[in-house]
């Protein structure tokens, strides 16, 4: 215990303080621009050890419980994560961009709430520790799973209208139905 308060005044400081601790990092960090959470900068790319989130479902179960985490940024008028409302390709990326925005804010709160232990004496100090890392790990998990997933997805929707050749494989499609018709086309 780095700060002394009187034990009452803990507690208080304590109830009052992880919460509100949760919720303005959870508001502020609603309000970022987007462009600050890059998918493939270093702190969210996919790693290649996380499978496209394969390893959270196999390690954590994610699928099974992530339905009953809340989304703080509905809370504050963001971007809702709950479920897919659509498979359109922007609207997948914009998902994948507030994932980074969701950790963010979990790794965040983590550190921020494991500071309420200096003034929580021991053994107390204890039950912050896990209650931060209970409160946001599930919720980095969850979120780093589904970031893999929607990459995952992205990825084949991008392939997949490139054709199964990749452009130059469609380029020598048309190129070739042209020449049969009699046409000339750029590429």
């Amino acid at each position: 215990m780095w700060i002394e308060l009187p034990g009452p005044w803990i507690f208080v400081v304590n109830c009052i303080g992880i919460p509100f601790v949760h919720l303005l990092i959870s508001w502020w960090t609603a309000g970022l621009p987007a462009r600050r959470f890059c998918p493939s900068g270093f702190w969210f790319r996919s790693r290649g050890w996380e499978r496209t989130g394969k390893t959270y479902q196999r390690l954590f179960l994610a699928r099974r419980w992530k339905s009953i985490l809340p989304d703080g940024a509905t809370w504050f008028k963001g971007f809702a994560k709950g479920r897919l409302d659509s498979m359109d390709l922007p609207y997948l990326e914009r998902f994948v961009v507030e994932t980074c925005r969701g950790e963010f804010a979990h790794w965040l709160q983590l550190i921020a709430i494991f500071g309420f232990i200096a003034w929580t004496p021991w053994p107390f100090s204890w039950v912050i520790i896990v209650y931060s890392m209970l409160s946001n790990f599930p919720c980095i998990i969850n979120l780093r799973h589904t970031r893999g997933r929607l990459q995952n997805v992205i990825e084949k929707a991008t392939v997949k209208s490139r054709g199964a050749c990749g452009n130059g494989g469609m380029d020598r499609a048309m190129r070739a139905k042209s020449e049969k018709s009699g046409a000339s086309v750029e590429p």
